[in-house]
């Protein structure tokens, strides 16, 4: 799962590149010839000015930016929150999965599967999942993509959780 994500980091270069276009326009009025309205030479008929479209000048499009959102501290209390439930359930995936391997069930994950011979290889492979999902949501953060940084966590919650209830069901 944590090698997965890696790699879909890496390889998505182009999707996390953010980048800003401002079209920029000429300011400038429109000068159809003498005589003409625009915003530095109003033209008045009888002391009035007149009112037509060309009136206000050349059309400007002004794109307004949106903000950047206030910056987080990364151990902020919703990250600390993820993390906890991201610990507790790859936790839970070790216990369930030893306990399986133990009473001749079988790894499917091709992943772990590598490292299921001894609890202590199983254990460094769910610490280091563990590890890997905080590591690369600090990349997220870091980098200014806090939705996937976010994102993250959540995933390996939900691929945990599904790895806990099937382990539990296929006893």
């Amino acid at each position: 799962m944590t090698l997965s994500l890696v790699i879909l980091a890496l390889l998505s270069g182009s999707a996390m590149a953010q980048a800003v276009s401002i079209a920029t326009l000429n300011d400038g009025s429109l000068n159809f010839g003498p005589g003409s309205v625009s915003a530095d030479n109003p033209a008045t008929a009888n002391g009035a000015v007149v009112s037509t479209p060309l009136a206000a000048g050349s059309p400007i499009v002004v794109k307004t930016l949106l903000e950047a959102p206030n910056q987080h501290r990364f151990w902020d209390n919703e990250n600390r929150a993820l993390f906890v439930a991201v610990a507790a359930l790859s936790a839970a995936d070790f216990v369930v999965t030893r306990a399986n391997l133990q009473n001749g069930g079988r790894e499917l994950n091709p992943v772990t599967r590598i490292f299921s011979g001894s609890t202590a290889g199983l254990a460094v492979n769910f610490a280091s999942q563990t590890a890997g999902i905080i590591g690369l949501s600090y990349y997220f953060h870091k980098t200014g993509h806090h939705r996937l940084e976010r994102i993250t966590p959540m995933v390996s919650i939900g691929a945990s959780s599904f790895a806990v209830v099937y382990d539990l069901s296929h006893r």
